[in-house]
């Protein structure tokens, strides 16, 4: 119910390293500090969590990056692959690009993107050393756990309606490229495993869903992060599996900072008033602000 917050965003497209295309949405201050903003499933910039995030930062004087993954950005990429929570080639690409004119460059993501942006901090890849510090919000830090509890109970509306425009986006993907994108299957796709299963995996090399999930999860590569990330997810989000809750581990890592206060939802953390400020929003100005 939240209405987007209305910003002054100017559009960049650029061009990926395969030929393909994003399209980035700036918000500019002139500052040496850049925030780079990745969005959910099936989300873009401008949704009200992106933009939310993004009017806490720039009344603060930062500069801003909302980016688009592949095929999200009101038209089609020109390649047969999508966006996975895994495609840190486009992140790390989005980074390089964006950060050349700035000192110091952090990293918000929510769900997917937060996964996209913990696994990216923690690969083993050259990184550009601008990069400060990362956050994750509502991040399915196990993916295959996590995609199971969405498709179950009460979680099921949620479910069916990412189903429903991912499997719009297969048919007009299909018709650019009929050979690599067969739609036979998409009838009997049910849940969002199955679509892992049949396209999302096989379209970005992996064997399976299960491949996907395992290849590609943020959890298995929170141990190699070497910047300060906060991880803050709601012990009440639906979406989430135990398993995306791994304070044992948590207490073992230098570098990470995991925060699961009992309420907020999925990307929720709404305040009691309209006019506050979400209390991710805040949270997050405050790790990033910290010993800057």
């Amino acid at each position: 119910m939240r209405p987007s917050a209305p910003l002054p965003f100017e559009r960049e497209r650029i061009i990926t390293p395969d030929g393909d295309f994003l399209d980035l949405d700036w918000l500019r201050n002139g500052s040496k500090n850049l925030v780079i903003i990745s969005h959910g499933l099936e989300g873009n910039s401008k949704r009200p969590y992106m933009t939310g995030m993004a009017r806490q930062f720039y009344t603060q004087s930062f500069d801003l990056l909302n980016w688009n993954y592949r095929g999200c950005s009101e038209e089609m990429n020109n390649k047969p692959i999508f966006y996975h929570s895994g495609a840190t080639y486009d992140l790390h690409h989005v980074v390089n690009y964006a950060s050349a004119s700035y000192e110091n460059v952090f990293l918000i993501g929510f769900s997917l993107g937060g996964n996209l942006t913990l696994k990216y901090l923690g690969e083993k890849r050259e990184r550009s050393p601008k990069i400060k510090k990362g956050i994750a919000i509502s991040v399915p830090l196990h993916l295959e756990s996590s995609c199971i509890k969405i498709s179950t109970g009460e979680n099921i509306i949620y479910a069916k309606r990412f189903l429903k425009t991912l499997k719009e986006k297969v048919v007009k993907k299909a018709k650019k490229f009929p050979d690599e994108i067969p739609l036979g299957i998409l009838r009997k796709i049910k849940t969002l495993q199955d679509f892992d299963d049949h396209y999302t995996g096989p379209l970005h090399g992996f064997d399976d869903a299960h491949d996907y999930y395992e290849q590609n999860s943020s959890l298995y590569f929170l141990e190699n992060i070497e910047v300060p990330a906060l991880i803050l997810s709601a012990q009440n989000d639906p979406f989430l599996s135990d398993k995306c809750f791994p304070i044992s581990l948590g207490r073992k890592l230098d570098q990470v900072w995991m925060e699961f206060p009992k309420y907020g939802g999925h990307v929720g953390f709404s305040p009691r008033k309209k006019e506050d400020i979400y209390w991710s929003e805040k949270r997050s100005f405050e790790f990033i602000t910290g010993n800057l």
